[in-house]
């Protein structure tokens, strides 16, 4: 794939992050995802779960601005973020792997509803529609995390298949 393809597509997933639409990524974007979680599995900020996913945004946050924020101003503008990843990320997915693991643990956790450290596919459809993806490409996301096809989800599926939806170039 081009690198130019490469960059379109890395560019669409900058408003996944976006979570307010400003055309810029910052602290608040990561602050939204996390109440938007929080709420949508009824699971109060206080709570030790709460608090987890909260660090585990700020962390997401704080990697992200180290990659992309080249000027600084703690904001990642769609160009800053589509270079970041082109130049930091494509050839280390595992980067932003670890980046992100804090806030996808996290995550997971806030809507592991038994507890037993993996969520169903339906939950992990909830988790994707909490962070502004729309239904259908949610519930088909979810359902091809589920790798072994039985219902449930797992840290070793998240993380690496966020990696590669953020770094990785698609096939044509």
């Amino acid at each position: 794939m081009v690198s130019t393809e490469y960059e379109r597509r890395i560019a669409a997933r900058f408003a996944g992050l976006d979570q307010d639409g400003n055309g810029y990524i910052d602290r608040e974007d990561f602050s939204a995802a996390a109440k938007a979680l929080l709420t949508e599995f009824a699971v109060p900020a206080r709570s030790a779960t709460g608090q987890a996913l909260y660090a585990g945004a700020e962390a997401f946050w704080q990697g992200m601005a180290g990659i992309a924020d080249r000027d600084g101003d703690q904001r990642i503008t769609r160009q800053e973020f589509v270079t970041g990843a082109v130049k930091r990320l494509r050839d280390n997915p595992g980067r932003f792997a670890e980046i992100a693991r804090p806030f996808l643990h996290a995550a997971l956790a806030v809507a592991d509803t038994d507890a037993d450290g993996r969520i169903t596919v339906p939950d992990a459809a909830r988790v994707l529609r909490a962070l502004r993806v729309p239904a259908g490409p949610a519930e088909t996301a979810a359902a091809a995390l589920d790798t072994d096809g039985d219902g449930r989800i797992d840290e070793r599926d998240v993380v690496p298949a966020f990696a590669r939806y953020f770094t990785v170039p698609e096939q044509a």
